[in-house]
């Protein structure tokens, strides 16, 4: 009789193991992970950014050891009797040369390195400020929301653009700067400039949420447990927007770049040492210099092109990865 019962349930038992073995939780991460990996084209935006990334990290050994110019080596001869570029993409100037004989190439990924460190900087000050104010807003409600949202209107109200533009020439007239030397001018005023107007869209954003998250059961639930407010905000609302909080800033990093080419573009924030896709681009347009020397307008146009492709194409994949109602 022992032997039927053991021939019965071992098969029994042998079952339950591969149903308890297939049936395993995954993660959230590993459920992002699975959908993002479909998305080729936000992979192939995460491969180009990478590409970029470490060019601009690289571009003084590029420049010292492969191509063996400066971003602001000036070579006369290179140009020619009335100043235009004699000398386009070649063997030796990959992009070719501007006006004032200097390597396009160098300074395109130059000018890398100037977007992406004005694009990180400022996005990382302005997500950081927006999440600060957003949650504080969404939180405490009354008098905090109150002041908080109308600092928002405001300064989604501003003419932003003309704002940055005064700003960034009145603090670059002079190399002490604005306000007794307080802002200097440079990488770090645009940075500063573009912080200031971008952390309003973060800061709605968050706000939103939190209005949302904290009627939720859970929260009610850390307050019978004894939480303090300030518990509650960072072990329980902090931890759920980071899924919105990752996705807009993706987002906002393109429009910082190209914030920043527009300052560029216009002749104030980046001095004119600094190589600047926004600066390139404009030396080309002056006096309709690309229709000599086309290469001055293509390289670094196309870069940022690209740039700002790439980073939108990765928050569009980021966005449908993270939302819960995306099978995987």
């Amino acid at each position: 009789m022992s032997q039927v019962t053991d021939t019965i349930t071992e098969p029994e038992l042998d079952a339950g193991v591969e149903v308890s073995a297939a049936v395993i939780g995954r993660s959230p991460w590993e459920l992002f992970w699975r959908r993002f990996r479909k998305d080729r084209v936000a992979l192939l935006g995460v491969a180009f950014i990478v590409i970029l990334v470490l060019l601009a990290i690289t571009a003084p050994l590029i420049a010292r050891f492969v191509v063996h110019h400066g971003p602001n080596e000036i070579n006369q001869d290179l140009t020619n009797e009335i100043g235009l570029p004699a000398v386009g993409p070649s063997g030796n100037y990959w992009f070719g040369v501007d006006t004032l004989g200097r390597d396009v190439f160098v300074r395109t990924i130059y000018g890398a390195r100037t977007s992406l460190t004005v694009a990180f900087f400022a996005t990382g000050i302005a997500v950081t400020i927006g999440i600060i104010m957003g949650t504080l807003a969404g939180f405490f409600g009354g008098w905090v929301d109150t002041g908080v949202s109308r600092a928002i209107d405001i300064v989604l109200s501003l003419p932003i653009l003309l704002l940055a533009i005064g700003i960034a020439a009145a603090c670059s007239i002079t190399a002490t700067g604005c306000l007794g030397g307080l802002i200097q001018p440079g990488i770090s005023l645009v940075v500063g400039i573009i912080a200031l107007f971008s952390w309003p869209y973060i800061g709605r954003i968050v706000r939103g949420q939190v209005l949302s998250i904290r009627e939720k059961e859970f929260i009610e639930a850390s307050r019978s447990l004894g939480f303090t407010n300030s518990g509650i905000m960072f072990r329980e609302i902090l931890p759920n927007l980071a899924a919105p909080v990752i996705v807009y800033t993706t987002l906002i990093i393109p429009n910082n770049i190209l914030f920043e080419a527009a300052l560029s573009f216009l002749g104030v924030g980046i001095p004119p040492t600094t190589p600047s896709w926004g600066r390139m681009i404009a030396e080309a347009a002056s006096g309709q210099l690309y229709t000599v020397a086309w290469w001055m307008l293509l390289f670094p146009g196309v870069a940022l092109v690209f740039t700002t492709l790439a980073f939108n194409l990765v928050g569009d994949g980021l966005r449908d990865a993270l939302d819960p109602r995306m099978g995987g």
